[in-house]
């Protein structure tokens, strides 16, 4: 057997790519324009606290259900009939607030049993999406409109990606989609594990219970850590960006009515960002800048789906046909979500 306590050690004290970018983003500052740091640091923390109270009450909505076992309740969306089943998983991937690999266990199961994979890709598609903290981040951002609409897009590409895949089983796209062997680790901000998940029954009055009240002080601080890291390095990039990147470029590009800011909305988002969380703030300072709301739209729904933990979710357990299915159908969809939401904002 292989030596690995080397790269154990590697691994386990290998440097948080975002606090290294985050602390050098100041230091860089210092040196290149001192007049532009105090700005930037002032800009970041007003920002960071507007958003201090949705954060914290995303993180305990999180923990609650982490907390009760409600994530239990998940696995009912995939009983009953093949259509039930698609809109039932769109909806629930929509709103669970789990992360992307955490249900990786979980859908490989369901894959091997047999459950329909058009129930499975409606889940996989919208749950990057969309969840408790995410909307509130959105809503403190954005405001109601664009979060209701952005949860509407989640589940809707969730639908419309069941569907599709339903419509083409038989055919060679997606006989056979699963991989040997699934992988078991991400970027998420929590332990991917090998627990069995969405097991026991629900409690919703946690609180007696020492073991339930320690996972809801873990979720809690996980959670809180991993939003915080990111929102605050998405609110010095926004800072930077607000004061570097000339309006006029981004209104030229990405700003007006019709098609070509939404397709190319969904073109930069599918590769431009790692995390939805840390999105929601660029997004405003494009929105400030001139971008228009259905290229905001698609550009969010785009890179939230193709995000390197929600891809890796799908990556790891499907063929690169499904894979790319995956992809095509999120672009797809995030064109379409763009182009309606142009149309009622």
């Amino acid at each position: 057997m292989a030596d690995t306590t080397q790269s154990t050690f590697v691994s386990r004290f290998r440097p948080d790519w975002a606090w290294v970018v985050i602390l050098s983003i100041p230091a860089v500052l210092a040196v290149v324009a001192p007049e532009a740091l105090r700005p930037t640091l002032e800009f970041a923390g007003r920002a960071f606290a507007q958003t201090g109270v949705f954060i914290l009450f995303a993180v305990s909505a999180v923990a609650y259900m982490k907390a009760t076992g409600a994530e239990n309740l998940l696995a009912r969306a995939f009983e009953g009939r093949e259509v039930r089943m698609i809109f039932l998983a769109a909806l629930m991937g929509g709103l669970s607030p789990f992360c992307s690999c955490e249900v990786i266990p979980f859908i490989a199961a369901l894959l091997a049993v047999g459950a329909p994979l058009s129930a499975v890709m409606a889940f996989w598609l919208s749950s990057p999406l969309m969840d408790p903290a995410m909307f509130l981040i959105t809503l403190g951002e954005l405001g109601l409109p664009f979060a209701l609409g952005k949860t509407v897009a989640a589940v809707g590409l969730g639908v419309f990606g069941g569907f599709a895949v339903r419509g083409l089983t038989r055919s060679a796209l997606f006989a056979d989609p699963l991989k040997n062997a699934p992988v078991q680790s991400c970027g998420c901000n929590t332990s991917c594990g090998t627990d069995k998940p969405f097991s026991g029954a629900v409690v919703w009055k946690f609180w007696p219970d020492a073991d339930r009240r320690e996972t809801f002080r873990k979720t809690a601080l996980e959670n809180i850590l991993f939003l915080g890291k990111w929102l605050l390095l998405a609110y010095m990039i926004e800072a930077l960006m607000v004061r570097y990147v000339p309006a006029d470029l981004v209104a030229q590009m990405l700003g007006g009515n019709g098609v070509g800011p939404v397709v190319l909305g969904a073109f930069v988002g599918a590769p431009a960002y790692l995390n939805g969380y840390a999105a929601v703030p660029l997004v405003a300072g494009l929105l400030e800048q001139g971008m228009s709301a259905g290229a905001a739209m698609s550009f969010m729904i785009a890179g939230g789906v193709s995000s390197i933990p929600a891809a890796i979710a799908v990556w790891a357990l499907v063929k690169p046909r499904v894979f790319a299915a995956y992809l095509g159908l999120a672009v797809t969809g995030a064109i379409i979500a763009g182009l309606v939401w142009g149309l009622v904002a």
